[in-house]
C-alpha cells in the first residue's frame, strides 16, 4: 500500500502523508516515496509550489518504531541504508527549485517534525504539537539536528534535542520553528489561500530566490553580496523580470 498520496491542482503539487493508523510515520518506503514524488513534481512545469499534509490526526509520529525493530539485528549496511533514504528527503527538498510548504497539524514528532523543518514555510495549526523525543527511547535526533540547528539556533535547539520535549505551535512559532501559527478554523482555507499565492509568483524569481536563500548559509557577508550581486544580474535577464516591469511602468503611467 502506498505511503503518500500525490495530485496536483492550481499549480501546487500535493504530497499527503496517507498511513493515518500509524499516524503517518516514516520507513525506508514513505522515505522513497515522497523523493519520487518530489522529484517528479520538480520535473513538471504546472507545478509552481509544492505542499507536504498528512492525513488523519497528526502531521507525523516520526520514524516508524516497528521497522526499526524489524532492522535490530540487521548488519550496519542495512541501518546506514535506512537512514540515508530519510536523509535524501530533506536533501531534496533543499535542492528542489520550487517552495516548499509544510501543513502542520496534530503531532509533528522526531523525523516527522524534521520533515516539516525541512520544509521552507512551515504553516501550524494553533493546536499542532512539535518535538524531538528520540533521546528518551536511546535514540538520537541526529538527521534533523542540522536543520533544527539552522532554524532555532543552538541553545534552543539542544534544549530540544536533549530534553526530548514537546512544545505547542505558540512556542514553535516564537524560537522559529514554525513559519506562521493558523486558526483551526480554516486552517485548510487559509493554507490553501498560502500555497496557491507561493504558486502565482514568476517561477524563475522563486527559483533564484530559493537557490541564493540557502546558498548564503555557505557563503561569508562579502562573498554573500557578491553572489547577491549576480543573482540580481541573472534575475534582470529573465523574461519573467522584463514581464514585470513592463507590467509595473504602464500600470504606473495609467496613474
Amino acid at each position: 500500500m502506498a505511503r503518500v498520496r500525490v495530485a496536483i491542482t492550481g499549480g501546487v503539487g500535493r504530497v499527503t502523508l496517507s498511513r493515518p493508523e500509524k499516524k503517518n510515520a516514516l520507513d525506508a518506503e514513505a522515505a522513497r516515496e515522497l523523493v519520487d514524488a518530489l522529484m517528479e513534481f520538480e520535473g513538471d512545469d504546472a507545478v509552481r509550489a509544492v505542499l507536504v499534509a498528512g492525513d488523519g490526526d497528526d502531521f507525523c509520529g516520526g520514524a516508524d518504531i516497528e521497522a526499526l525493530a524489524a532492522l535490530l539485528d540487521a548488519p550496519i549496511e542495512a541501518h546506514a541504508r535506512d537512514a540515508a533514504d530519510l536523509g535524501r528527503v530533506f536533501l531534496t527538498i533543499r535542492g528542489m527549485s520550487k517552495p516548499v510548504v509544510a501543513a502542520v497539524h496534530g503531532r509533528a514528532l522526531g523525523g516527522g517534525c524534521g520533515l516539516a523543518t525541512a520544509c521552507d514555510v512551515v504553516l501550524a495549526r494553533e493546536d499542532a504539537q512539535f518535538g524531538y523525543p528520540e533521546v528518551r527511547i536511546g535514540f538520537v535526533p541526529a538527521l534533523v539536528m542540522n536543520l533544527l540547528r539552522r532554524s532555532v539556533g543552538e541553545k534552543r535547539a539542544f534544549d530540544l534535542a536533549a530534553s526530548g520535549r514537546t512544545i505547542d505551535a505558540a512556542e514553535a512559532e516564537r524560537v522559529g520553528l514554525v513559519t506562521r501559527v493558523l486558526p483551526a478554523t480554516g486552517f485548510a482555507d487559509e493554507v490553501e489561500r498560502y500555497v496557491l499565492g507561493l504558486a502565482a509568483n514568476p517561477t524563475t524569481s522563486m527559483a533564484l530566490t530559493k537557490r541564493l536563500f540557502y546558498r548564503l548559509e555557505l557563503l561569508s557577508f562579502r562573498d554573500g553580496i557578491a553572489e547577491g550581486v549576480e543573482v540580481n544580474v541573472e534575475a534582470r535577464q529573465t523574461e519573467d523580470f522584463r514581464a514585470g516591469i513592463l507590467r509595473f511602468t504602464q500600470k504606473a503611467r495609467k496613474k
